[in-house]
Order: C-alpha cells, then structure tokens, then sequence
C-alpha cells in the first residue's frame, strides 16, 4: 500500500477537537493512544455489536474510550484498568470535555492481570487490549472468558512498528505479539482478521 492511501485510509473518519485535546494530554504524559484509524475500527465495532458492556485494558488518557463509547449504545459502560492513576486522571477531563455522563465509566486502577480475574464470565459484549504487551496472551484467555458469544476481542499494536511482518526481528514484545497471533489464527474457539489499521489491530469474534 502506498504511504498516501495508508494516510488517506487512516484519517477517513476525521477526529473532532475533543479526541485532539485527549490526544495531547496523552503527549504531555509520554502516553501512546491508539490510531485514529484503529479508533474508528472500534467505534464501529462497538455500534455493530450494538456494545452495552465493553472491557479496556490501558486507560491512557481516554481517546480509545471516547471512541468506543461513541459507538456504543447510550445506556453502554465502559470499564478500564490501567496501571498509572494520572493517565486516568486525565480521562476523565477526556470523558467531561466529550460529554460523556460519570456514570458511563468505571476506571480501575491497578494491572490488568490482578483486576480481570474479578470481572463476571460472559458479561461484556466487547474487550480492548492495549497494555503491556508481554501480558498479551494473558489478556487474550482472560478477554475470552468475559465476552458472551459473539463477542469481540481488540488487540491493539499487532503489526508492532512494522516489525511483526518481519522474521529478522526477533526482540521479545515482537516475538510475543508474533506468536500470539499465530495462536488466535489457530484457535477454533473464535473467528479472527488482522486489520492494518493504525500499528495494527488483530480482532476476533467468540463462536457460540
């Protein structure tokens, strides 16, 4: 794909002053929102599965969730867990500036691994990964057990900065987003797409 169609693809749906403000305090903190292009791939993941219970692993400063509650059914709640209660913080001046009501957000502080396990089996309609990537494969049997069928898991940052496609590359957060994706295309309990949207977001739907 050449650099302008990428460009072109990644910015279609465009992002409001709200998203660029969640965007910049994100900077201020050294935080990596997702992609503009994989924001909207999960806003309308969200609105097709017409989402009214959907799981964050990696707050950052809120754009993920702005776009997912976006999407979302407007009685919809979005819980996210993220490790740095600042980068929660300021979500929640993310959230006000969006308009989105307090009672539609539950943010957890504190690692994902520890707060999953405490979360009802097949309760949420969609879980978004984009935490430490050594926990991946964690996160990945952990989202399976919390999404009803037809639920959908959200893998953020599966291309890697481009080094997943490459089999030279060999450093360990590759090699575990490598493997992981070999996994989920090999797992008959769910049906899964690699979407190049942003640094990558590997999707799959849980079968009934």
């Amino acid at each position: 794909m050449k650099p302008d169609t990428w460009a072109y693809a990644e910015g279609f749906v465009a992002e409001d002053d709200v998203l660029t403000k969640a965007r910049a305090r994100a900077a201020e903190v050294g935080a990596s929102p997702i992609g503009q292009g994989g924001g909207a791939a999960l806003r309308f993941l969200t609105s097709v599965l017409r989402a009214r219970t959907v799981v964050e692993i990696g707050t950052g400063c809120g754009v993920s969730g702005i776009w997912m509650l976006r999407g979302m059914r407007p009685d919809g709640t979005l819980t996210s867990v993220d490790v740095e209660a600042e980068h929660q913080r300021l979500a929640r001046e993310s959230f006000l500036d969006a308009g989105i009501a307090s009672q539609r957000t539950r943010l957890i502080t504190g690692r994902a691994l520890d707060v999953l396990p405490r979360l009802t089996d097949g309760a949420y309609d969609l879980v978004f990964c984009d935490g430490d990537k050594n926990e991946y494969a964690e996160y990945y049997e952990e989202a399976l057990r919390l999404l009803r069928p037809g639920g959908v898991v959200a893998i953020d940052n599966t291309l890697w900065h481009d080094r997943v496609a490459d089999p030279a590359q060999r450093d360990p957060v590759t090699v575990t987003i490598r493997e992981l994706g070999k996994r989920i295309l090999d797992d008959e309990r769910v049906v899964p797409v690699l979407l190049a949207a942003g640094d990558g977001l590997l999707c799959a739907t849980k079968r009934p």
